[in-house]
């Protein structure tokens, strides 16, 4: 008998993706699909053709399934092909459908922990009565990815619907800005773009994650947050906070994940720049696309506790001037963040004790070190709530981030420690934490905003809030000694910062103290206001205005300071997104009580509005307009719209705008035709060089022609 040699194998790339929940990958949409893409733990069929009939009897075939250049026991899948076989969710297995002459139907199911990647497969043919062997290499592309779908996948959510959010949803929104003026900045996710398979593959090797851990999320996304930064191991992006982006792309004026991921793996170079809610969205579109439950996460008014002691440490001068750096913590020092954006990643947790499972939090913003590397996480959310700090990984980090208490240090000779504690009213750390609700998508407005506070702390003040925290302290010998000095203030003068609401671009505000005497005698109050402009990680830009001065406060009676910063002072001295930090600090002089306080806000600008003047027919032309109206009192300059969509050729498009005069309509034409029906999304950014940040974005449907 003539041996059985392999003519083709074909694993039926549209109708796997059907049942195995990727068929928005865009590869597998093609005219002739030449890329698997399918979920572990569930059974996918494929077919052999021979160059002769099969022979049941005589004939032997192996799939020899492999992952990685040096397959071992969990990364390589070895089966024959047989029709009666016994279902294992823990083997590999092979079962004939049916035979017509020279071709075999199959099915083949994956182990439910097999590691996620680009798999190989071999097929081994031989005759019962011969040990020759034939050998064929099927040449393309088979993805085997997580299955949250199946209960007995670490990555199951038991509320299924929800996947339709947290795995197949392209789009979504990263909350960001000071806690008042906070706003949804639309982001595109596409992780289902062609190129972005390959970069979470390349980007897994440059990690040199080894390839029998990839089938565990807790170790898959500990890498992911490591491997997004560029920090340790040249990944995807370079982390800059200075303004200064001329020799690469500006954090905001990214649209969404997929020009990066595309850029690192052209180049094989880390990309510029990003800041934290654009690490943490390339890290969702990794994860959806791996088949991890992501989702993003923005708390208003962040810590980050440089010195493990649960507290955030701002230090003054024996005359309540503000220092710039921690006398007791080389190191670094501390800092608040306007706002930090991380990830939650979905998943069982085997290796920490029961309960522990469901959304963990991981950041790919490089901050601290976490054993050695620029990686956090995963945390989960339940040990951060109850502050339980010795679980794997960086709860204790992620406690602060959400929940430290801010404290402040005054120098003072007299004190045994070398400081006095200041007075602060409520500058809370973790005011709120948010991401985007499932099932909506509000382009401009805030519908789509969820609170998730509950899942991460208490409710503020409760004891069960204080205890979580002291639950953190206790396992802190640092934070003890801070915590046992808060306890005693002698305060008889109040003081408050009103606070600023809104402020538009281009009008004035004044920053007020009012201070008020309750003691019986008069009071000698030194106070100092100041307004600066911010980057959003806390870090100073420029004073824009400040004044110091005294003022006596009789018994009993209040008394207002106040001071007005105008536009013509702030306008020159706003750097990137606008954040503005007014700060107030006070000292009296017959009782050296002191106090401070901060107020963060953001000088907000208006959006872009995206219109279409007729209805987006399927492969029809038609022209979108993006406008909004200049603030300022001066020209715009050197304008540029960049726009994100599956309606437009190439996925991102730039265009330049010309000069705009002063409050005037700064608008572009967009050809657009439309390439698939249902919902497409419209992510677009404005630039110029006297105005930057400028967002919209807008969701339309497409009908039949």
């Amino acid at each position: 008998m003539e041996p059985l040699v392999v003519d083709v194998v074909y694993f039926y790339p549209k109708e796997n993706a059907q049942t195995h929940n990727t068929v928005k990958f865009e590869v597998v949409n093609e005219e002739n699909p030449t890329v698997t893409i399918v979920r572990r733990g569930q059974p996918f069929n494929g077919v052999v053709r021979f160059t002769r009939a099969f022979d049941e009897n005589e004939d032997i075939v192996q799939l020899v399934f492999s992952l990685g250049d040096k397959p071992q026991m969990d990364t390589q899948g070895s089966i024959f092909l047989h029709r009666d076989v016994v279902p294992d969710k823990h083997a590999w297995v092979a079962k004939i459908l049916d035979v017509q002459g020279d071709t075999v139907s199959f099915e083949v199911s994956t182990p439910i922990t097999v590691p996620v990647g680009c798999w190989a497969l071999r097929v081994v043919t031989r005759l019962k009565s011969s040990s020759a062997r034939e050998f064929y290499d099927f040449d393309q592309d088979l993805y085997i990815l997580f299955n949250p779908w199946n209960p007995d996948d670490q990555t199951y959510m038991e509320d299924t619907a929800l996947l339709q959010e947290y795995v197949l949803n392209d789009v979504g929104k990263v909350w960001v800005g000071p806690i008042k003026t906070t706003r949804g900045k639309p982001w595109f996710y596409g992780q289902f773009d062609a190129a972005v398979l390959p970069a979470c593959m390349f980007m897994l090797d440059r990690a040199e994650m080894p390839f029998h851990l990839r089938g565990d999320p807790v170790k898959m996304t500990r890498v992911i947050s490591r491997i997004i930064n560029s920090n340790d191991d040249a990944g995807v992006l370079v982390g800059r906070w200075d303004g200064q982006y001329d020799d690469g792309t500006a954090p905001s004026e990214w649209t969404g994940s997929v020009d990066i991921l595309a850029q690192y793996l052209e180049t094989q170079q880390e990309v510029p720049y990003g800041q934290c809610w654009v690490f943490a969205g390339v890290a969702t579109t990794v994860c959806r696309a791996l088949g991890i439950p992501s989702r993003v996460v923005s708390n208003l008014v962040s810590a980050h506790d440089a010195n493990s002691s649960l507290t955030v440490d701002k230090y003054y001068s024996e005359t309540m001037e503000e220092l710039d750096y921690d006398p007791n913590n080389p190191s670094g020092a501390d800092s608040i963040w306007n706002y930090h954006v991380w990830n939650d990643v979905w998943m069982a947790r085997p290796d920490l004790p029961p309960g522990y499972g469901g959304w963990q939090a991981i950041d790919a913003t490089p901050q601290e070190t976490s054993s050695g590397l620029y990686q956090c996480g995963p945390a989960p959310l339940e040990a951060i709530k109850q502050g339980v700090i010795g679980l794997g990984y960086d709860v204790e980090f992620m406690l602060a981030s959400v929940n430290a208490d801010l404290m402040r240090w005054r120098k003072d000779p007299e004190s045994e420690s070398g400081y006095s504690m200041v007075d602060t009213n409520n500058y809370h750390i973790g005011r709120m934490v948010l991401t985007k609700k499932p099932y909506v998508f509000d382009p401009l407005g805030d519908e789509d905003r969820m609170n998730i506070t509950a899942e991460y702390k208490h409710s503020e003040g409760t004891a069960s809030e204080r205890l979580a925290l002291m639950n953190g302290v206790r396992y802190s010998e640092r934070a003890k000694r801070y915590f046992a000095i808060a306890g005693n203030l002698n305060s008889d003068i109040s003081f408050n910062l009103r606070e600023i609401d809104t402020v538009s671009i281009g009008q004035d505000f004044r920053i007020t103290v009012d201070i008020e005497n309750k003691s019986t005698e008069g009071r000698n109050i030194k106070a100092a206001l100041s307004a600066t402009s911010v980057f959003y990680n806390g870090v100073k830009a420029e004073i824009v205005k400040k004044v110091e001065g005294k003022v006596f406060v009789g018994p009993g009676k209040h008394e207002e300071v106040s001071i007005l910063v105008k536009a013509d002072d702030y306008l020159p001295k706003l750097v990137e997104y606008c954040n503005m930090k007014i700060s107030a600090m006070a000292i009296a002089d017959e009782t050296k009580q002191s106090w401070a306080d901060d107020d963060d806000f953001q000088i907000l600008k208006p959006n872009i509005t995206i219109k279409f003047n007729e209805d987006l027919i399927l492969e029809q032309p038609a022209t979108a307009v993006l406008s909004f109206v200049n603030p300022l009192d001066r020209a715009l300059t050197g304008c540029e719209f960049r726009v994100t969509s599956a309606g437009v050729a190439g996925r991102t498009l730039r265009l330049a705008a010309p000069d705009a005069p002063p409050h005037s309509l700064v608008s572009v034409e967009l050809p657009v035709q439309p390439k698939k029906l249902g919902t497409i999304n419209f992510v677009a950014t404005f630039k110029s060089a006297e105005l930057k940040d400028i967002n919209g974005a807008v969701s339309v449907e497409v009908f039949e022609g």
